[in-house]
């Protein structure tokens, strides 16, 4: 992952039309502790969970959408929106979590391809007994470590990083999409 400029010094003298706009060095190191963190956190909260709940932090986030959702159900593509991933990953992700009994899956009325994912009562309890600990772990390695001006600058970075990745025009290649 290196973003830098590694043509070899004895390159023939061809210059792109267009020049990479090569990271400064603040910019660099600005990347590698993002990638760093984001790596190190993920890898935080997925032992956790398989430690306290036997599942991996993406299946927990399926769970979570599908309790904030009206009825506890959630068409299979505005699932695979919400955790944006792509359908046939979360296809595998709900197959799993139906053998674990937490989740189900039922044929849309009005569409005969469509269906939902829907919640079950084991997948309520679950989430009720796991949440707490949950809820600490992203505590203790995210939010305590930052004063609230920091995690208000921070929220407001991820909004604009996320805003910037998810155009809203047709036709976009968005991993819920494919």
């Amino acid at each position: 992952m290196e973003y830098m400029n590694t043509a070899p010094a004895s390159a023939p003298e061809q210059k792109p039309a267009e020049e990479p706009r090569w990271l400064t060095a603040e910019e660099q190191r600005t990347w590698r502790f993002y990638l760093h963190a984001t790596y190190l956190l993920e890898d935080h909260l997925d032992r956790q969970l398989q430690r306290d709940a036997g599942m991996p932090h993406i299946y927990y986030g399926l769970l979570v959408a599908l309790a904030e959702s009206p009825r506890r159900r959630l068409r299979m593509t505005e699932l695979a929106m919400s955790a944006k991933i792509t359908r046939s990953r979360l296809s595998h992700a709900v197959a799993r979590l139906e053998k674990n009994g937490w989740v189900r899956r039922e044929d849309c009325p009005s569409d005969k391809r469509g269906q939902f994912a829907v919640l079950t009562e084991e997948g309520v309890e679950v989430l009720r007994r796991t949440a707490p600990g949950h809820v600490e772990a992203v505590r203790q390695a995210l939010f305590d470590r930052l004063s609230p001006e920091q995690q208000k600058s921070l929220g407001e970075i991820m909004e604009i990083i996320a805003e910037g990745l998810q155009p809203s025009e047709a036709g976009a290649d968005l991993p819920w999409l494919r």
